[in-house]
């Protein structure tokens, strides 16, 4: 099958650090091609692929600082894909609401995976779209009052050989945090279950420029280099040491995390995740076996205590189980084919997907 996969322009695929939505959308291209899809990759031309990779700009936006409007060089990407969409069997953008208003100009279907949350302004443009078919990275993004066509659920994978198990915590024992230095992340909430119960915290995560105001009033004057350290922005290496070495990482996150790859990736190598219960935390975790799911600081604290209680194998062994990038594609794979089949349908076809994969592979 030939397949359009859009990136966002602001970070490379995949992500050399930070970057959910990057690593997903090169582990998904990878694989496609490993299956025999014919896949183009539109994403910066800095992108690491399997696939042809198609860039309207060198390298990620976030590390040129010559560039001032970002949306332009977004908008030059999708008018680039759609000018030669005939040239797929399908498009499928993680832009959000980016490639919405250019799907119906085209006979090639798209399908869109949501990664971010909504918007009262994006809700706008989505209820105008709203037929176009979605896909979750998980069932409490959903938001019924749009009534979108969410079409199913499938949750981010990794690739799990790619993180180096841990049996034990490293000594002395820390807790760890890593994702963006933000209010919705909850870093000053892990900072208070650190302090409140003498734990070392080690800290690894970008500082946006939104939030380096949050960052030097609530974040820094706690950082003393000795229980409160900030590593800065870890690599994937540095992340997979910190959270390895770590008793648990902490996801105190205080919004609708859409999926929350973090808890997948600390998992993944061997450490139980204490998170929120907010958004898709109760999806990524098994309450009681892998993590604990919380309510408030206090919970955080009491949960720290029952850590020993769980089984690091058990950790690596639910990820393996539920989040590798096998099962991902499997998901999207069974996506493609439910789109391809109805649009057969709705132009009289009897032909089979099974028959157009074959023919394109």
């Amino acid at each position: 099958m030939r397949i359009a996969q859009i990136a966002p322009l602001w970070e490379r695929v995949p992500p050399p650090a930070y970057g959910g939505i990057e690593l997903v959308v090169g582990l998904l291209t990878d694989e496609l091609v490993r299956r025999g899809h014919e896949v183009t990759l539109f994403a910066s031309g800095d992108s690491l692929t399997l696939a042809k990779l198609v860039s309207v700009h060198p390298r990620a936006l976030r590390l040129d600082p010559t560039v001032k409007d970002c949306g332009i060089y977004e908008s030059l990407q999708l008018a680039t894909v759609y000018e030669q969409a005939e040239e797929f069997d399908l498009i499928h953008s993680h832009m959000g609401h980016g490639a919405l208003s250019y799907t119906n100009l085209v006979s090639t279907p798209t399908v869109h995976t949501l990664h971010g949350i909504f918007t009262p302004d994006n809700e706008k443009m989505f209820k105008f779209a709203k037929k176009q078919p979605y896909i979750n990275i998980s069932q409490a993004q959903r938001e019924p009052k749009l009534g979108l066509n969410y079409v199913a659920t499938v949750y981010n994978g990794i690739d799990v050989n790619s993180y180096e198990f841990h049996a034990q915590p490293e000594d002395p024992p820390y807790l760890a945090f890593l994702g963006r230095i933000s209010p919705e992340k909850g870093t000053h909430l892990a900072i208070a279950v650190a302090k409140e119960t003498g734990w070392q915290l080690k800290i690894a995560g970008k500082i946006d420029l939104v939030d380096k105001e949050y960052f030097e009033q609530e974040i820094k004057p706690h950082i003393d280099g000795e229980q409160i350290q900030y590593l800065g922005e870890a690599n994937h290496a540095q992340k997979n040491a910190l959270m390895g070495g770590a008793v648990a990482t902490l996801f105190p996150i205080t919004w609708r995390e859409p999926f929350g790859l973090v808890m997948v990736e600390s998992m993944a190598s061997g450490t139980p995740v204490i998170a929120m219960k907010l958004g898709s935390a109760e999806e990524v975790i098994a309450h009681g076996k892998v993590g604990f799911l919380c309510n408030n600081i206090q919970e955080f604290i009491s949960a720290i205590d029952k850590i020993p209680e769980l089984d690091r194998y058990d950790c690596r062994e639910y990820v393996e189980n539920h989040f590798s990038v096998q099962q991902m594609t499997d998901g999207y794979e069974a996506v493609y084919q439910q789109i391809l089949a109805e649009k057969f349908s709705q132009n009289g076809y009897s032909r089979s997907f099974a028959d157009l994969a074959k023919s394109r592979i």
